[in-house]
């Protein structure tokens, strides 16, 4: 009997080993990425759609260090493209702003510096002092300016991100906190500003009339083609962090690596997730078929048709050998009763690859139409008659 009982008992913990094996293999196999992960956490996002192509770890909040700086740059460029502030503005360096540590340039409290070459400072030289600077002309203050990069986080959806700071200095806090996904995010929006990339892709460049160099702590602007960006950042903490992003063909990624041991893992991981996006995804601008819009009747309008405006598509990615499968189906009205108001949706367009949806668009009314009335009607018949 204790022969049967010791058989069974074998049996149930080589099933369990096998089920716990089963379950560590799926688990595994739900986290496999396509090429090795040297980091914590990473993502590899196209900037154009926002579609995710690789992620890892992607929702863990981790220390971003310099990382950080995505969010002041994007503040600043949205002032700057809004009118609110001028790279040519003239900046005044509180006390506060000079006693940053970390990387810097240096700054002396009184010292002028226009927001063109404090921008360029940051965003190069990845610059604590020139940040905070910055960060205080357009808010009034540190503290106001901390506020608005959580504002703008909250408003772009980046939940499980909190600053302490602009800086992403980590010494004294243990709150400072964002995501690869959250990460990839601000990239993308700041990327939408086609001014940035005239100081994210400076390999080295000089302030003070040559007196301060500066390089680029993004090696990839001089050493991979297409780079378009973005930021490095390093601690203790927070390990060796990149958000890169390049651009081949049309087609403009962003690999978000987070907690590297080392900068050239971090940079070789970025490269390998770039390089796999390229060699698999192409950006390609669907075509609305013109010839299959037929003009839609207009019920009692003072025209009788009228023909749907078609508007711009945007750019999709799709998987390479695939441009060619992507299908466009058209729903339109047969006719619309007058009035009808500019911009009105008579239809739409959808396209899709396979089962996913690219995108679906608008075909709207060009111009507004008047219902017929009897006064018009008896217009034309007098106007005919005089003929």
């Amino acid at each position: 009997m204790k022969k049967i009982i010791k058989a069974a008992l074998s049996l149930t913990m080589a099933a369990v080993l096998t089920f716990s094996l089963f379950s560590w293999a799926f688990a595994a196999a739900d986290t496999a990425t396509p090429v090795e992960i040297k980091a914590k956490a990473a993502v590899l996002m196209d900037a154009s759609t926002g579609r995710v192509l690789m992620k890892y770890n992607e929702n863990e909040k981790l220390y971003p260090a310099s990382v950080t700086k995505i969010m002041p740059l994007l503040l600043i460029t949205e002032a700057i493209d809004e009118g609110k502030i001028a790279l040519s503005d003239v900046v005044t360096v509180s006390g506060s702003a000079a006693s940053k540590g970390g990387s810097q340039i240096w700054l002396k409290e009184g010292e002028q510096m226009t927001v063109d070459d404090l921008l360029k400072a940051t965003a190069v030289y990845s610059a604590n002092d020139a940040c905070t600077a910055l960060g205080e002309y357009l808010a009034g203050s540190d503290e106001a300016f901390v506020k608005m990069l959580n504002d703008r986080a909250k408003e772009l959806g980046m939940n499980n991100t909190h600053f302490e700071n602009c800086t992403g200095l980590d010494d004294t806090t243990d709150s400072h906190l964002t995501t690869a996904m959250d990460v990839a995010t601000m990239s993308r929006e700041l990327l939408k500003h086609e001014l940035i990339t005239n100081y994210t892709t400076i390999w080295m460049d000089s302030l003070r009339d040559g007196k301060t160099e500066l390089v680029n702590t993004n090696k990839l602007v001089r050493f991979y083609e297409g780079t378009t960006g973005l930021k490095t950042g390093t601690t203790s903490k927070a390990g060796c962090c990149v958000s890169a992003s390049a651009m081949r063909d049309g087609t403009h990624l962003i690999a978000v690596v987070m907690g590297s041991d080392n900068s050239s893992d971090r940079f070789e991981t970025a490269k390998a997730m770039l390089n796999w996006g390229f060699a698999n995804f192409s950006t390609v601008k669907p075509e609305i078929d013109s010839s299959l819009i037929p003009d839609v009747g207009v019920i009692n309008g003072v025209i009788e048709k009228i023909t749907p405006k078609i508007p711009q598509v945007s750019p999709v990615l799709v998987e390479k050998g695939r441009e060619n499968e992507i299908t466009q189906t058209i729903d339109l009205a047969v006719d619309v009763e007058a009035p009808v108001e500019q911009g009105q949706v008579l239809g739409t367009v959808t396209f899709r690859l396979g089962d996913d949806l690219l995108g679906e668009y608008n075909l709207t009314a060009p111009d507004q139409i008047g219902k017929l009335t009897f006064g018009i009607i008896f217009t034309r018949i007098l106007r005919s008659v005089v003929l």
